[in-house]
């Protein structure tokens, strides 16, 4: 599914740049479980979500996907 790797991509990006899930959640404002299911697979992020995460690593949208 394109959610599985979505999900990798994001978590690959986020251990790369050195975040905890705790962390990453709360800097972007949304709960600790939505982003592990986001990076598992079962859960589609909203475009603006996308956004605000690729934001948080400095990379265009383009490069989680």
């Amino acid at each position: 599914m394109e959610e599985d790797r979505l999900g990798r991509r994001i978590r690959a990006f986020r251990k790369l740049k050195g975040y905890t899930q705790e962390q990453l959640a709360k800097d972007i404002g949304i709960s600790v479980s939505v982003l592990g299911e986001v990076e598992r697979g079962s859960r589609k992020p909203k475009v603006d979500l996308l956004h605000k995460i690729a934001n948080q690593f400095s990379i265009n949208v383009e490069e989680l996907q």
